[in-house]
């Protein structure tokens, strides 16, 4: 049974009644075919939610006259559509976010045994409202108000952090690390940066028990810990973080790209991982902590996180309501509510988000962005439909930030 297979009979399998999976299952569906005698059932869980991608949903706006633009975009009050354009050319934004760039990947061969699983980016410069190919860069932040990103040069890890400007597309300063990253992601303020650290290169792929293709090595990361980053000074502080879980419990263990990120107020780290507990919280100095109140039910696969106003988490696939319908919990009680949308992106407003959706023929493969509001059943396209093949062409990957 091949990777496509797996995911649409767990979809179908969900859509049809069947329970909602656990934490991480989406990302773990791949881990199953790589190496099915080892952790069989923990790897499951872990290897689907990176295969399963889906549309963006749309918030809920105070809808204005529509603009049908010789390129066939819409423009609406708070929003710009292209639902002509897959990968996109021109911005698409909703409320207070935007596609602030996007990524394809393939499989760059280095040896006989070892590759490399390589993104290339396209960005969104403010000035001229489009996306232009920039292949310089191995992984990209873009920092709130979509001025500024922080950029990885090639061959992970790397010893420096590029802050780029976006409308220019020079580096303005480059800030050195001693030791080296392969991940960064912005806080909420955009006022600091944490810098996953690894020993090697996370988006590595080896050849597992005779497969022909590549996959990413089972159960084995490289991580060391975290950089924190003031963004104006460029000083930083380094936090040491074991990975899995010792020798007490050897069935924890991370992905081998597993990155840290800040808690909503910054104040903490963490990152998922695709055993139980699904998640751990540090503090700055890398001392493991409890789960912040209003973030105990957030998924690390699950990119909206929390609402604007702190009161909602982005659930996983549901499949009940709706064929392709995803979950929101409140985040003090956990309690269920149902929305369209395969995958939850990003949060436009407290009610409405973009998400990956698919079409009226049913290929849970062949998605679009669009808008979706809690308590409606209408999505709004933003994008034209990605290809449903496995390719570097058509399957591009969506990054937003606050605008």
């Amino acid at each position: 049974m091949n990777v496509d297979e797996l995911v649409r009979d767990a979809l179908r399998d969900q859509a049809e009644g069947q329970p909602p999976a656990g934490p991480g299952f989406a990302d773990r569906v791949l881990t199953v075919r790589r190496r099915r005698r080892s952790r069989r059932l923990a790897a499951v869980a872990a290897a689907a939610a990176a295969v399963i991608t889906v549309s963006v949903a749309v918030p809920r706006l105070d809808s204005g006259k529509q603009d049908v633009r010789p390129s066939g975009g819409i423009e609406q009050t708070g929003i710009t559509a292209h639902p002509d354009q897959s990968p996109p050319r021109d911005m698409i934004a909703a409320g207070r976010v935007a596609l602030a760039a996007y990524f394809t990947t393939k499989n760059v061969v280095q040896s006989a045994d070892r590759a490399v699983s390589q993104r290339t980016y396209w960005l969104l410069n403010p000035k001229t409202k489009k996306y232009a190919k920039d292949d310089r860069w191995s992984y990209v932040a873009v920092a709130p108000g979509m001025t500024t990103a922080a950029v990885l040069e090639r061959d992970l890890p790397v010893p420096r952090i590029g802050l780029l400007d976006l409308a220019s597309g020079q580096v303005k300063r480059w800030v050195p690390v001693d030791r080296p990253v392969a991940g960064v992601e912005f806080s909420t303020d955009g006022r600091k940066l944490v810098a996953t650290t690894y020993s090697d290169n996370p988006d590595r792929r080896v050849k597992i028990d005779g497969s022909e293709g590549w996959d990413a090595p089972f159960t084995e990361s490289d991580r060391t810990g975290f950089h924190v980053i003031d963004v104006a000074s460029g000083s930083s502080s380094w936090a040491g973080v074991e990975v899995g879980g010792g020798a007490h419990n050897p069935d924890v263990f991370l992905n081998s790209r597993q990155d840290f990120a800040f808690t909503r107020d910054g104040r903490l780290a963490w990152s998922g991982m695709p055993t139980e507990p699904g998640k751990k919280f540090y503090d700055l100095t890398g001392k493991e902590v409890q789960a912040p109140a209003l973030e105990r039910y957030r998924d690390w696969f699950v990119e909206a996180g929390l609402s604007p106003d702190g009161q909602l988490v982005a659930g996983q696939f549901a499949g009940r309501k709706w064929k392709t319908s995803s979950f929101v919990l409140d985040a003090r009680t956990g309690k269920q509510r149902e929305v369209r949308g395969q995958q939850l992106l990003a949060w436009v407003d407290d009610d409405s988000l973009v998400a990956w959706d698919i079409g009226p023929d049913g290929n849970e493969y062949h998605q679009r962005l669009v808008l979706v509001t809690i308590g409606s059943g209408k999505t709004t396209p933003l994008s034209d439909f990605r290809s449903p093949k496995d390719d570097t062409k058509g399957r591009w990957e969506p990054v937003f930030a606050v605008r």
